[in-house]
């Protein structure tokens, strides 16, 4: 997914291991995805899932998803959502090969997405507090702010980690 500030809507799943044991890594996204269709649908989206990672409309693609399964027993689930776009500079930024496109019943990348903006005609925020309202009535869930001290350790490991030259300039 191409990703530009303010033009795309991300998640983050932070689950037990144990909610996708038995699952192959597909049926795992897919499980970890239901509960953005259902908001998609709500927001008028014939949204569906698409083998391995992807959420699509009729009208083209709209987000992507990635996994990090860890020894410890833990599954990070993320996802890219393309709230709006510039076709023209995703097209300059990204490579993408024959085989993707082809793979994807497609010729053309700038075709093959379509955002959120587009679809809803709905602001940024107005799509959020959809998609938390929704996830909110699906898993009940409970509201929290963010402490003073998560805040500093958070503050903490960006000056001691995260924002050094060493992990910016990281390559795996």
């Amino acid at each position: 997914m191409f990703v530009e500030p303010g033009n795309t809507i991300t998640y983050s799943l932070v689950v037990p291991a144990s909610l996708v044991d038995g699952m192959s890594f597909e049926e795992s996204y897919e499980f970890l995805d239901s509960w953005c269709l259902v908001a998609l649908r709500e927001l008028g989206i014939e949204a569906r899932y698409v083998p391995i990672n992807d959420i699509t409309s009729p009208a083209g693609k709209i987000a992507g998803a990635a996994q990090k399964r860890w020894t410890g027993g833990t599954v990070l689930h993320h996802v890219t959502m393309s709230y709006d776009i510039d076709a023209g500079k995703m097209l300059e930024v990204l490579r993408i090969g024959r085989e993707k496109m082809s793979d994807k019943g497609t010729k053309s990348a700038h075709k093959r997405v379509d955002p959120l903006r587009s679809q809803t005609h709905m602001t940024r925020r107005e799509v959020i507090d959809a998609f938390v309202d929704s996830f909110g009535r699906q898993h009940e869930l409970t509201r929290s702010r963010v402490t003073p001290d998560e805040e500093a350790a958070a503050e903490a490991l960006v000056q001691s980690k995260f924002g050094t030259s060493d992990w910016i300039n990281r390559i795996p």
